[in-house]
């Protein structure tokens, strides 16, 4: 680990590439549930830079190639060997046959739908999205590139989406090469079965859901890295207090779910830091974890997410957090 620039740096495997601990999730900028305008999206940016953010995470997916466009044009007047830039493939953009005038519904982005994904993890589909991508980004490489929620087609992933990435790696088009969905068993298998140098998993290694260890170990003991996206599960751990319609993996936040969330707020509180700041320091108590990527849709969301990484927290505070865990005693609220 080093601090040559901006926040502490992580090697992903066995790879030249180093990320940040903390990585900007551009599918906020790509219109995630709600649009955004350019300036927003920009400052959202250029505020996670002057945090110390050098590691910028994207995909087609997101907002059908808007969040691509919006992180390069954002991009391209920074250093190029300052940062790192992760995108993915397995989604190609094609013409919709049937456009509705909105992607809102049928893909969660507030963005038109003139376009619509193809699913397609066949060597010839990652090297034409790779281009793709490349294209919107505006730049002539990126650093790391995932195989994007494989979930569903692990044959053609293993057999051909991840060997095309590795022929990339090997002759240095990319730096490394990954696999990213919400699934802990299909990611363990990848990580047995691919030549790959590092995971993202999403939601599944966080404060409130910490299924992912099985997962992490298989990393540890086969030098592959892990990037923990959605530190915050679809916002249970993004306030300081939990609202009662508080939501955890896409849905309302079950009882049980809610009340432990909201023991740990009452514990980070007493101990002079929030709920937010230990979601965000979490992933990284794990040495398999090289950074955690979480979404940004706003400068000042970008600008605090960046704090917190940037703070760690003390043994007696992790130990409170870790006693409250435990303690199934409920709690009234933050003093």
């Amino acid at each position: 680990m080093n601090r040559d620039r901006g926040l502490p740096r992580r090697a992903l495997g066995r790879t030249a590439v180093r990320v940040t601990e903390l990585g900007f999730g551009a599918a906020p900028v790509g219109n995630l549930y709600r649009a955004v305008d350019d300036a927003q999206a920009r400052d959202a940016v250029d505020a996670a830079w002057a945090g110390g953010v050098r590691y910028f995470d994207t995909a087609p997916h997101y907002g059908l190639g808007l969040s691509e466009r919006r992180l390069g044009d954002a991009l391209r007047d920074r250093p190029r060997d300052e940062y790192v830039v992760s995108t993915k493939v397995g989604r190609l953009l094609v013409p919709n046959p049937a456009p509705t005038g909105s992607d809102l519904a049928s893909g969660g982005f507030a963005v038109p739908d003139d376009l619509t994904r193809a699913r397609d993890y066949s060597r010839d589909g990652v090297l034409r999205s790779l281009d793709a991508s490349l294209e919107r980004l505006g730049l002539d490489r990126v650093d790391v590139v995932y195989v994007h929620d494989p979930e569903d087609f692990m044959g053609p992933a293993i057999a051909e989406a991840l060997p095309a990435l590795v022929e990339l790696r090997e002759q240095g088009v990319v730096g490394a090469v990954g696999a990213g969905m919400n699934f802990v068993d299909p990611l363990r298998r990848i990580v047995a079965e691919a030549d790959l140098d590092v995971v993202m998993v999403a939601g599944r290694w966080t404060l409130a859901d910490r299924s992912a260890a099985p997962l992490l170990d298989d990393c540890a003991g086969r030098g592959v890295s892990v990037v923990a996206a959605a530190p915050f599960n679809s916002g249970l751990l993004a306030r300081p207090w939990p609202p009662d319609d508080a939501r955890f993996d896409y849905d309302t936040a079950p009882d049980e779910v809610l009340g432990r969330a909201r023991r740990l707020a009452s514990a980070c509180d007493a101990q002079g830091t929030v709920l937010p700041h230990a979601a965000m320091r979490f992933p990284l108590r794990s040495p398999a974890v090289a950074a955690i990527v979480a979404g940004f849709g706003s400068a000042a969301h970008a600008a605090s997410g960046a704090r917190w990484v940037g703070e760690p927290l003390s043994d007696a505070q992790w130990a409170a957090v870790d006693r409250a865990d435990l303690n199934p005693t409920p709690t009234g609220g933050p003093r």
